[in-house]
């Protein structure tokens, strides 16, 4: 499998590299592994969603059950 390093991710997803670094290390990267002191994504992960925002329905308001 080809990996890439968190520079490399944090260019493709438009993220800094500590934002990768919490990623990996909170599991939500499948496949990523720690080799010593860094990790390695694969490269055909894709980024997580930012759980801090909202979807576009919930910011106006709108409730959906």
């Amino acid at each position: 499998m080809d990996y890439m390093t968190l520079k490399e991710a944090s260019k493709i997803w438009g993220v800094t590299p500590r934002w990768i670094n919490y990623y990996c290390s909170a599991g939500r990267i499948p496949g990523a592994e720690k080799m010593g002191t860094v990790w390695l994504i694969p490269k055909n992960a894709t980024k997580p969603l930012d759980g801090r925002r909202k979807s576009a329905g919930q910011s106006r308001g709108e409730h959906h059950d």
